[in-house]
């Protein structure tokens, strides 16, 4: 088989709740049969993740961390291309090639891949902006405090109010860019198709199949939080897990074309 991608938009199943324990139990399988992918791949995300961390840290900002970590998922699908493309040749039955694996994943540079990660970092800085104003609204007037080091401010009236509104927003971002990645994500290595029409068709899928892809959106957001707590390095098992299992998620959507 080649790698050339097929043209346009496949007809899509109804999505249905044991999709996602099969995506999950086949999405195990991929990540212990290519151990050192999912490794490699979680990598260039979580050392993001300790730099991120660092930075707020050492400028004293660390009330900035507690925004980053709410926002901080949304860049998880840079890391998910490969670990797609591991998935699909294990299901082709194709070799692991390491060469052909970074060469498919370094190819969609040259197509649509890219417009969309500009969608996914505009969303990300957007909400770092609304996260000041949502620090400033609530804070900003916290006078003689140090709001780096004296983290009971927290804990005061403001302090709670903030951080359940910005959680809130935060969700909302995170679930707005969930819509229109989840399935658009996967579409865009496997078919030749533009970004918006892919983000569109995700977004519907999402929409008319609303039980079980919230259920998953709650699941990666659940287990992705938790992965991070230990210092980011929970990501190094989840992130390969729900990697592959996307893949095997978005393939049992897919009706394909009988050979």
């Amino acid at each position: 088989m080649t790698d050339t991608a097929e043209m346009g938009v496949p007809e899509l199943r109804d999505v249905e709740i044991s999709m996602l324990f099969t995506a999950l139990k086949r999405g195990w399988s991929d990540m212990k049969r290519a151990p050192g992918f999912g490794f490699v791949f979680a990598s260039a995300y979580v050392i993001v993740g300790i730099v991120l961390a660092a930075i707020t840290w050492v400028t004293g900002q660390s009330y900035w961390l507690i925004f980053a970590a709410v926002g901080f998922p949304l860049v998880g699908p840079f890391a998910a291309v490969g670990l797609y493309e591991v998935s699909r040749r294990i299901a082709q039955g194709r070799a692991l090639d390491i060469y052909k694996i970074f060469g498919v994943v370094a190819q969609q540079g040259r197509r649509q891949l890219p417009s969309i990660c500009a969608i996914i970092i505009m969303i990300f800085l957007f909400w770092f902006f609304i996260a000041h104003m949502i620090f400033a609204l609530f804070l900003g007037l916290s006078t003689m405090t140090n709001v780096s080091s004296s983290y009971e401010v927290y804990l005061t009236s403001n302090g709670l109010m903030m951080l359940g509104v910005g959680s809130a927003i935060g969700a909302a971002f995170a679930l707005i860019l969930y819509m229109v990645t989840v399935i658009s994500m996967p579409l865009l290595l496997d078919r030749e198709v533009d970004f918006v029409t892919a983000m569109i068709t995700s977004f519907q899928t999402v929409t008319t199949n609303p039980l079980p892809m919230l259920l998953w959106a709650a699941f990666i957001a659940v287990v992705t939080f938790v992965a991070m707590l230990p210092a980011f390095l929970g990501l190094y098992f989840v992130l390969p897990l729900l990697g592959h299992a996307s893949w095997h998620l978005y393939d049992q959507i897919v009706v394909r074309d009988a050979v």
